[in-house]
């Protein structure tokens, strides 16, 4: 029990390293808290115009949810932790990227980090919400419709391919906290005047 709860306070600490703080402060850039969105995230640096940074702090979010719970999931086996260890830590690196400890608790959307997530419990649902992503960001230029589209969705083929366990009520849960990290770009989007990405 105490090695299970310890595996998912790292899940926390691991996730609330803000990957758009440090891409700003490697390239020089300004705090991402002070200009477009407010956002932490990828959309944001990238209205900097610095696409390397913007690069590193998608993959860099991404990689952290998938090496944590990659980690937990092969602790969880060695040591034969309880079984609520896996989705708790999936949950905690979600929550860590969201209201991160190093940074006043303001973090970010979580799309990306949900997305590694996915790819380590199941990375064909996460191939398959990559395509998606992708497809709806490069087509329509708006970032926020398409993390959203993949959130509604990621539950979805969680159940599909894994069945009605722990974890995958875990990503509802996730989902959910998407969408409510992203209630302010839903209002702009039925208004019409979300932001483009790449632009102000």
């Amino acid at each position: 029990m105490i090695a299970g709860i310890i595996v998912v306070a790292v899940a926390y600490l691991v996730g609330s390293i803000s990957f758009a703080m440090v891409a700003s402060r490697v390239f020089g850039l300004p705090d991402p808290h002070d200009y477009g969105s407010g956002n932490p995230g990828a959309s944001n640096v990238l209205r900097t115009g610095h696409r390397k940074a913007a690069l590193v702090t998608l993959v860099g979010d991404g990689i952290k949810g998938f090496v944590v719970v990659e980690a937990a999931i092969l602790i969880a086996a060695a040591m034969a932790l309880p079984g609520f260890v896996v989705p708790a830590a999936a949950l905690a690196v979600f929550l860590g990227h969201l209201f991160p400890v190093y940074y006043g608790f303001r973090g970010g959307k979580g799309v990306a980090t949900a997305a590694g997530i996915v790819f380590a419990l199941n990375w064909p649902v996460g191939l398959v919400l990559a395509i998606v992503w992708l497809t709806l960001a490069f087509g329509f230029k708006i970032s926020s419709l398409a993390g959203l589209v993949a959130a509604a969705l990621m539950p979805l083929g969680m159940f599909y391919e894994l069945g009605a366990v722990p974890v995958t009520f875990v990503m509802v849960v996730i989902a959910v906290l998407v969408f409510w990290r992203h209630r302010e770009n839903i209002r702009k989007l039925v208004r019409g005047d979300e932001r483009v990405i790449g632009r102000e």
